[in-house]
């Protein structure tokens, strides 16, 4: 199945090398290009790409504002979204998160990682890149409110566990090797605990887990 990509981004330059890097990819087809925030929008809508890759600073709207027009909570049908960013402002990146952005790429991450997002997204999982969750952590460890624990649903022992690695940005595979279980175990821990918190995907368990302080940064 060949995975369909929208890419947004006011530089062409940028939007073609994107292009180039993915369409390497034999399961990878980019199915348009827009220029800026609102054409981004119309086109997805348009075209209902398996993924799109969103750049946090474009003209008519910025990558956070089509990101929750995309993909935010009330949203009936959300698409997958992909912030794709140099993370000058961590507060963007932050805000892109919150509106429904299931993965972050930096620009001069390398093509492997950026392919790696893409199929992430197509498979219902997120990618965010450890760097990232570090300076994410950074920022709402001295922006955010005390947490109190009374506000949260309970979680086991255990499910706290598969929070915290994914919170440092642990894949799926990577926690199973950590916590010593089965890859389906963590796809169930995955499960339940976003039915518990209830939150869509991974970025809102990791959210969640960041906003309650579960990671602290190093």
């Amino acid at each position: 199945m060949t995975i369909s990509v929208l890419l947004a981004d006011d530089q062409a330059m940028i939007r073609r090398g994107l292009r180039l890097i993915l369409e390497d990819e034999p399961d990878i087809s980019v199915v348009g290009e827009a220029p800026d925030g609102a054409e981004a929008v119309a086109m997805a809508r348009r075209l209902r790409p398996d993924v799109c890759l969103v750049d946090i600073r474009m003209p008519r709207l910025d990558g956070i504002e089509v990101t929750r027009a995309l993909a935010g909570p009330g949203v009936p049908d959300p698409m997958r979204v992909i912030v794709v960013t140099t993370f000058d402002l961590d507060e963007y990146v932050y805000g892109a998160l919150r509106g429904g952005a299931v993965g972050f790429v930096l620009k001069d991450a390398g093509p492997a990682l950026l392919v790696e997002a893409v199929r992430a997204a197509h498979n219902g999982e997120a990618l965010v890149s450890p760097s990232i969750t570090v300076r994410l952590l950074r920022h709402l460890t001295a922006a955010s409110a005390p947490f109190r624990a009374a506000q949260s649903p309970p979680l086991s022992d255990r499910e706290l566990e598969v929070v915290r690695a994914l919170a440092r940005g642990r894949t799926n595979q990577e926690i199973a090797s950590e916590l010593f279980i089965s890859l389906s175990t963590v796809k169930s821990h995955l499960s339940g605990i976003q039915t518990k918190l209830g939150v869509r995907n991974r970025v809102g368990i990791v959210t969640w887990a960041w906003e309650n302080r579960l990671v602290e940064p190093r």
